[in-house]
Parts: C-alpha cells; sequence; structure tokens
C-alpha cells in the first residue's frame, strides 16, 4: 500500500503489515509543524485506521533531522487568543488519534526532534534514536517566550516524573540522544538508520496491544502527581524558586509550572485543553513577541549572512595567530581550537604563553570531568597550540588578533612587528574593546587588511564577536573576519569605528547609570535589584566590579587626552565622580583585587561594602525602584538608539542582537531598540525629555527617535 508520495507524509506498508510514516516536506531542508504538514498527517491517520491489514505504525523523517518544531513564523503572526488556542487543540487531535489508533505506535528518530517534533514523539508508545551526537532533543519554548502547546508539560511529567520534567521546559535543555535515554525520554538507540528501522518493526511486532501510560487504567505517576506528598515540598518552593530568577519577566516559566501543577490533578484530555489556554495567553503576550521577533528573525538573518558583503567567497582560517596570552588571549585561543584551527600563542616570554595554554587545559580538565572530553582528546587539542615569544613564528598564519593592554604605543609596537613576519595576503585584527580602529591601523602597511574583532569575557561562554569596520578596512577584510567569527560558532556583528563602538558605549550607559543613582543617595541594594528586576543578568555595581574600575578609569582617562588633543570639549557623565573616588580615594577598585563596591571573602558570597553609605550618603526620600529600572533601561535603549543614529552600528538586527548576547540586555524586551518599539517610541521620547529635564542632558531623546515619533515609524 502506498500512499500519496508527492505529499509531505508518505505511507508504505511492508509485507508484515507495518506501515512506515515518513515525513518529508517538499521544497524544505527541515520539516516544521504546519498546516503544510498536518493536513497529509491527518489523511495518512484516516488511512491507517480504516486498514485493519496494519498492524503498527513506524514514523520517521526523510529528511537528515526528524522534525523541527512550529512553525515560528505562523505563531508569530497569532495576535487572536482564540487562534493561538485552536492551533494548539488541532495539532493535540492528530496527537491524540495517533495515540490511540489501536495499534502500537514507534517513533524512529533519525535526528533532532525539538518542540512540537519531540511532542510528535512522545505521543508514539516507543522511541528509537540514531545514537548521533549532533542530534538534539527536548522543548526549548521557553527560550521564546512560548510553552510546548503540543501536549508537552503533561506527556512530559507523565512519562518521567514531575521533579525531573520542570527543569527540561522552564530552562529549555535541549539533549543529546544518549541523556534523553538516561531520562526516560527515549527508551532505545541505534547505530544507523537500517538498525533504527529494524528495532522498530520488531517493537511493533512484539508489542501488539501497546497503549500509553496515561491511557492505561492502572497508570500511577512517576513519582506522583501535583497532590502526593512527595511533590508538596517542590511546589512550595518551585514557583518562589522560578521568581527569584525571573523577576516575574518571563509569563512562560510562570504558566509552564501552572500546565504541569495543574494538569496533575485532571484527567489527561482536560490536562491538555489547560494547557491549549495558557499557551494562547503566551503567544499573543508582547514579551513572546520580543523574543521570536530578535532571537528568532533577526538572529536567523545575521547568522544567514545579512551583514556579510556580498560577492567575496567564504574563507576559511588555517592557523590563527594570538598576540597576547592574558584572559581574552587564552579564551580566544580556546574557542579557535575547539572548531580545528591551529594557534600560535605569543606573548612577550613562552612562560606567560604557557599560561595562557593552561587555560585551555584547565577548561578541558573540567569537560573530561563532566565525560564531554577524553585525556586523550585533551592532548590533541593542546598540541594545537603552540606557544611562542618569538614573532618568527607568526610567519604561516593567515588571520592575526592583537589582545594585548588598552594602549595605543603598545598595540602599534605589536603591529609592526607581527606584519614584518606575516604573509602580504593575512589579515590583522584587534580585540580592543574602546580603542578607535582607524586610529589603531595607522601603525600598519596595510589598513585595508585592519579589522577589529571585539570579543567579550568569557570568551569560552559569551556567544557574541563585534566586528568593527576601520576607515580603510577593505570589503573582502571584513568578509574575511565575518567568516572566522563563523568558523569558531559565534554570532557576528558589523559595526563601524567609534569610541566605545556600540556594545561598549552602550554598556557603559548601564553601570554608569548604577554609580549615578549611588551618588544621588539612592541605598545600593535597591539599584542592584533594579537592575536584576530590570531583567539584567547582574546589577550595575556588581558588574563594574567584574570589568575593573581601574580600566574605566584608564578608559575615562585616555578618552579625556584624546578629546583635547582633537580641541573638542568633554563631556562627563554624574557616575564618572565615583568611579574616581572608588580607585583614587578608596583603593577599591573592583573584584581582581578583592575589594570593589563589594566585599569577596575567601569563603562564602560576595557582599555590599558596609562602608558604601559612609561615603555616598543615603537621601532622606528614596526613589521608587520603577524610576530606577526606568533610568537604568532609557540610558541604555537611547544610546543604542544613538549610535543607530550615527551608523555605528548599521542593522536593527545588529543593534538588538549586539544588546542581548554582548552585554546582556533584557532578553525579555527583546533588545535595545525592540524595547523603544514595544514601549512607543512617541510615548518613549515624551518620557525621555521628562527623565532629561529631571535628571541631565544624557537622556535628551536621540535625534532619530523624535523624527520617528513625528513620522509613526518604528524599528523594522
Amino acid at each position: 500500500m502506498d500512499g500519496s508520495n508527492n505529499t509531505a507524509v508518505k505511507v508504505e506498508r511492508d509485507a508484515d503489515g507495518i506501515a512506515t510514516l515518513t515525513i518529508d516536506m517538499p521544497g524544505r531542508s527541515m520539516n516544521v509543524l504546519n498546516e503544510e504538514l498536518s493536513g497529509p498527517l491527518t489523511a495518512a491517520l484516516t488511512q491507517i485506521e480504516s486498514d485493519a491489514s496494519i498492524k503498527g505504525v513506524i514514523v520517521t523523517s526523510g529528511k537528515k533531522e526528524f522534525l523541527a518544531g512550529a512553525d515560528i513564523e505562523g505563531v508569530y503572526a497569532i495576535t487572536d487568543p482564540a487562534v493561538a488556542f485552536k492551533l494548539a487543540e488541532d495539532y493535540k487531535i492528530i496527537l491524540r488519534r495517533l495515540e490511540k489508533c489501536g495499534r502500537p505506535v514507534v517513533a524512529a528518530l533519525n535526528g533532532t526532534a525539538l518542540g512540537g517534533g519531540l511532542e510528535l514523539a512522545l505521543a508514539c508508545h516507543y522511541r528509537i534514536a540514531i545514537n548521533n551526537p549532533k542530534a538534539k532533543f527536548g522543548l526549548p519554548e521557553v527560550k521564546l517566550g512560548l510553552l510546548p502547546g503540543g501536549g508537552g508539560t503533561q506527556r512530559l511529567p507523565r512519562l518521567i516524573g514531575i521533579q525531573a520534567s520542570l527543569p527540561l521546559m522552564l530552562e529549555g535543555k535541549e539533549l543529546r540522544a544518549e541523556q534523553a535515554k538516561q531520562q526516560g525520554i527515549i527508551h532505545e538507540l541505534a547505530s544507523d538508520r537500517d538498525d533504527m528501522l529494524a528495532k522498530a518493526k520488531s517493537w511493533c511486532l512484539a508489542n501488539p496491544k501497546a497503549v500509553q501510560p496515561w491511557d492505561d487504567k492502572k497508570f500511577k505517576w512517576p513519582g506522583g502527581d501535583s497532590k502526593s506528598p512527595a511533590n508538596v515540598q517542590l511546589w512550595a518552593i518551585a514557583p518562589s524558586m522560578a521568581d527569584a530568577k525571573t523577576y516575574g519577566n518571563y509569563p512562560a516559566a510562570t504558566n509552564i509550572m501552572s500546565c504541569v501543577f495543574e494538569g496533575g490533578i485532571v484527567d489527561f484530555d482536560s490536562a491538555c485543553r489547560i494547557e491549549s489556554r495558557f499557551f494562547a495567553e503566551l503567544v499573543t503576550s508582547q514579551v513572546s513577541k520580543n523574543m521570536i521577533g530578535t532571537l528568532w528573525f533577526q538572529l536567523n538573518a545575521i547568522n544567514k549572512g545579512k551583514s556579510r558583503p556580498e560577492g567575496f567567497e567564504k574563507s576559511k582560517v588555517k592557523k590563527l595567530g594570538m598576540l597576547g596570552a592574558g584572559m581574552m588571549g587564552a579564551g580566544i585561543a580556546y574557542v579557535t581550537v575547539k572548531a580545528g584551527i591551529d594557534v600560535v600563542l605569543l606573548d612577550s616570554t613562552v612562560e606567560a604563553a604557557e599560561r595562557g595554554k593552561a587555560y585551555s587545559a584547565n577548561l578541558l580538565d573540567k569537560a573530561i570531568k563532566k565525560g564531554r572530553e577524553t585525556p586523550m582528546g585533551k592532548s590533541a587539542f593542546l598540541d594545537k597550540i603552540k606557544t611562542t615569544a618569538d614573532y618568527a613564528d607568526l610567519a604561516d598564519c593567515d588571520l592575526i588578533i592583537e589582545a594585548v593592554f588598552e594602549d595605543r604605543t603598545i598595540k602599534a609596537d605589536v603591529t609592526k612587528k607581527t606584519e614584518a613576519v606575516i604573509a602580504k595576503t593575512a589579515t590583522f585584527a584587534s580585540n580592543t574593546s574602546t580603542l578607535p580602529i582607524t586610529g589603531l591601523a595607522e601603525a600598519s602597511l596595510r589598513p585595508d587588511q585592519f579589522i577589529g574583532l571585539h570579543f567579550f569575557s568569557p570568551v569560552d561562554k559569551m556567544p557574541l564577536v563585534e566586528i568593527i569596520m576601520g576607515a580603510k578596512t577593505s570589503k573582502a577584510t571584513l568578509a574575511k573576519g565575518f567568516d572566522y567569527v563563523q568558523q569558531i560558532k559565534k554570532t557576528p556583528i558589523v559595526v563601524n569605528d567609534s569610541r566605545g563602538f556600540y556594545t561598549s558605549r552602550a554598556f557603559a550607559t548601564y553601570i554608569m547609570e548604577g554609580k549615578a543613582l549611588l551618588l544621588e543617595g539612592q541605598h545600593p541594594r535597591s539599584i542592584e535589584m533594579a537592575g536584576l528586576q530590570a531583567g539584567m543578568p547582574v546589577g550595575p555595581l556588581a558588574l563594574h566590579d567584574e570589568v575593573s574600575m581601574s580600566l574605566s578609569l584608564h578608559i575615562l582617562e585616555q578618552t579625556k587626552k584624546d578629546f583635547a588633543a582633537e580641541g573638542k570639549t568633554y563631556v562627563g557623565h554624574p557616575g564618572e565622580a565615583v568611579v574616581i573616588k572608588m580607585v583614587k580615594e578608596l583603593d577599591r577598585p573592583g573584584k581582581k583585587a578583592g575589594k570593589g563596591f563589594y566585599e569577596y571573602p575567601q569563603s562564602g558570597p560576595k557582599f555590599l561594602w558596609p562602608e558604601l553609605s559612609k561615603h555616598f550618603p543615603l537621601a532622606k526620600e528614596q526613589m521608587p525602584q520603577a524610576e530606577m529600572i526606568e533610568r537604568m533601561m532609557f540610558a541604555q535603549a537611547n544610546e543604542a538608539a544613538r549610535c543607530f543614529e550615527e551608523n555605528v552600528v548599521m542593522t536593527v538586527a545588529d543593534t538588538n542582537i549586539g544588546s542581548i548576547f554582548g552585554w546582556g540586555f533584557a532578553p525579555h524586551q527583546g533588545g535595545a531598540l525592540q524595547y523603544i518599539n514595544a514601549y512607543g517610541i512617541a510615548k518613549f521620547v515624551k518620557r525621555a525629555e521628562e527623565l532629561s529635564a529631571r535628571y541631565g542632558a544624557r537622556f535628551k531623546p536621540a535625534a532619530i527617535l523624535v523624527d520617528m515619533a513625528n513620522s509613526g515609524k518604528t524599528f523594522e
């Protein structure tokens, strides 16, 4: 029996009565869940239900992956909760028919199954996956402000228990095949496609009366249902723990817990309907629109090379020369070797270079402990890093990255020494975070091949690289820089040269606003909490301790000198007085020194320095928390808009993604420009003018915002 083979689902039955449903959507590289699939899937089910000769069903994919999940474009377009509710209910009807079709159903997972793809697999009685280390399994909807709407919040807890399933959904964890098997999500692993299909068929023939656990009259929840004494403590603590992490900014987390709790005290079909209601609320929420718009559409556009110049062949770095083996250089060396590229790690002494190499060894030791690396793998990895103090060793490197001290003279010196030995075709990049690239390129004999590659610390964890174009940087060099960033699996944003570029410049407004509030007499704990409640990963004072106030002071002094040399008037930020006082007067430059706004005891967590209120006396009237939050958010968003206006950052996508990935701008807001969009541009301008009148000209709305408010435009 053959189904209609030109549709998204092909049905083939063998001599033993086992029907294989192969999902293979025409014209797509990956299967996605939309109307184009649901129609043929429904037709295939009808065919199975009406054919008594079918003894079992195998659901698999004709693509490299199984099923990626819902069609995000379709979900993003929904503005009516009733439409979202119907979408979830319609998919559940298909899944319910599948698991109650009266035959054993096996999901043969040839590759990744995420979101709606895993929900389809969970609606099968048995799951077999090819043990492919690249395949991922999970319910990551929370990362886009959503929840699993195809019964995932009900099937997973009934399968592996409430306590085991909640973290997977609340954190959106993506598991490898072996991990999914350990969790009890996948029943069996296979070596290849033939092995998987053979095992699937055997299971169907051996289990003719298969039913889902939750459809068995004797069903008992693993670890107990929501009313079980075993889960009482979980339900007493989990909501407050989630709130402590999210500060109420992510309604998806609350809705997931509500689905699991409420679903755990009713029958399965009622539980699924509850899930659809909570799903519909999220689909139409501003948070999901913010997150999908930026973290899906804009991020995908960047990763597909939207900011890469056209007309240049894709290039690959074969050997990297890394100048400077400090924390940044060591981190860049690690992520480069991880991508399979050889590295020459150069410092003033071989010993210093070896210390930089030890950074990789330390990370590899941690990976070995977690079972993600082997001693042999570690040895092979470290063999790819050559440590040296001799510039001649850089001769055959096709890309050089300089990460030496933030000083023009030192940077000029290493540039000249390097260019004396490297090939004429090699690219030279600086990892400076603030010094303009055009100025640094003056030391180069080939400024057209000189570019900025600004990494973020810690390099192995931070996903972004800011690519900076100097005045003379060629498009060919930009293409090479872009390709290298993608080669090491980072996200590139492209910006034009300017003091502080984009990310450092906008990030500084957050930490400086924290200091301005401190100077005005706001309680330091309230300032920190306002940052966290705004959705920032760390409070502004703690963050400045992390990045070092002594470095900020050095940059501040250098900037003042540069302004004087250029004959420009320097306009300072009120928060600068706090930096000067903390470093010069109080000798508390930050975490590295063990003392800043916080104390860092050897044993135990950090705590705010008790003497702060002595040096920065508290105001009698404390500012409302909402006002502090708005000041911090407006400072960042307004500066991002100025950078966009000045063409420092050239696309809305680069501006939004750069803000989230670069300095942790509240992800639930969808980035700095999306924050302004969602706030309402005219409303933002009005509020910025109020803040400017009350707190200073730094809040004056960027001219582009005033123009957009007048013309009714938004950032697209």
